[in-house]
């Protein structure tokens, strides 16, 4: 067994104790009809990011009879879900993102309370709180993400407020997805040196292609901090062909690649873990690589898939702040993963079944 106390000499009892940034969007699912997706030009199973044609659709779809409110965005869909396996104490996990100052940022600080995770907004006027709109038809989703002021997240203005800067200081495990990459790489930073410095364990996910690609400046001066990287296999490939890995192909090749990039805090070995959806998920540690199969299910049971990554991390990160070792968390996020991805969006029961 690869024991992972070593890093992360501490009490799960602790609030507070794993730390997330990035982008909170309010995920807004209704049941829907051609004639909706026709009037916003949408296909019946697709991934968008919203154009001006699309802002009034997220009012109107907000006024269909079964509308369902969740606290989105993918950082904090893993620290919700990490919530969720642990359970108790609540406000194990803190959040921070920006919101607008209206009724869908009300909605979301009740859903996130709700899920009992300590989210500690930053409200701003200009723009309103970011949304992600599931409309379904039949068993297809068509999501349209509206970021708004999910980009304005502002670091004097919040993460160096001495209040806040305190729950930073306070966490042992940090998480944060690569699309945040996109709003303020200085926030990233600021925690990443923080953890750093106090030995303390600072995660990253490649989240996309694209953020390997476009925002590849930013990611690598945030890389030397990195102790956990967090992908998929195409996220693992996009990330080698920017870095110039000759074997692009194979992906414990590209593992191990990624594990021996600089790193500044000598006293912890890289750990990389790249999931591949239904295929063995392969992790470094120590010198080896290792490939983990994740659990069976029938195909049937699959009800959506998008949720799956967030998930796994949470789950992994609910056995991280808690001392497990590394097969622990892994076997925790592939549980995770494997409830949210027989639901639709990224939903789970009241309580998780994990032995």
């Amino acid at each position: 067994m690869t024991d992972l106390t070593c890093l992360n000499p501490f009490h799960s009892e602790d609030e507070n104790a794993l730390f997330g940034m990035g982008n909170p969007l309010l995920d807004i699912s209704a049941v829907v009809d051609k004639d909706f997706l026709d009037k916003y030009g949408l296909k019946p199973n697709d991934q968008i990011l919203a154009e001006d044609k699309h802002k009034a659709m997220f009012d109107e779809i907000a006024k269909k009879s079964k509308v369902e409110y969740h606290a989105g965005g993918s950082t904090q869909n893993s620290v919700k879900i990490a919530q969720w396996m642990i359970q108790t104490p609540h406000k194990v996990a803190t959040f921070f993102g920006c919101i607008g100052t209206d009724h869908f940022g009300e909605i979301l600080k009740q859903k996130a309370e709700e899920a009992h995770v300590d989210a500690r907004y930053y409200q701003q006027t200009q723009e309103p709180t970011g949304t992600c709109a599931a409309c379904i038809t039949g068993d297809n989703r068509s999501l349209v993400a509206n970021l708004a002021a999910a980009n304005c997240y502002n670091k004097e203005k919040h993460l160096d407020l001495d209040g806040n800067w305190e729950l930073v200081e306070k966490a042992k495990v940090y998480y944060i997805a690569g699309f945040f990459l996109t709003v303020s790489p200085e926030s990233i930073l600021k925690v990443a040196k923080h953890a750093s410095e106090n030995n303390k364990i600072f995660s990253l996910n490649l989240s996309a292609p694209f953020i390997s690609q476009f925002f590849k400046e930013a990611m690598m001066k945030v890389m030397p901090y990195v102790d956990i990287l967090f992908g998929n296999e195409t996220e693992a490939a996009t990330f080698a062909k920017e870095q110039g890995f000759e074997e692009t192909d194979d992906i414990a090749e590209i593992a191990r690649r990624a594990q021996s990039l600089p790193k500044v805090n000598k006293k912890r070995q890289r750990v990389v873990v790249f999931t591949q959806g239904k295929d063995d998920t392969v992790a470094t540690i120590g010198e080896k690589v290792t490939m983990f199969s994740v659990l069976d299910i029938d195909q049937n049971d699959i009800v959506d898939t998008n949720g799956a990554g967030d998930a796994f991390v949470g789950g992994f990160l609910s056995e991280l702040v808690q001392e497990r070792t590394l097969e622990e968390c892994i076997r925790a996020g592939h549980y995770a993963a494997n409830v949210i991805i027989r639901r639709a969006g990224c939903t789970f029961p009241e309580k998780p079944d994990f032995p």
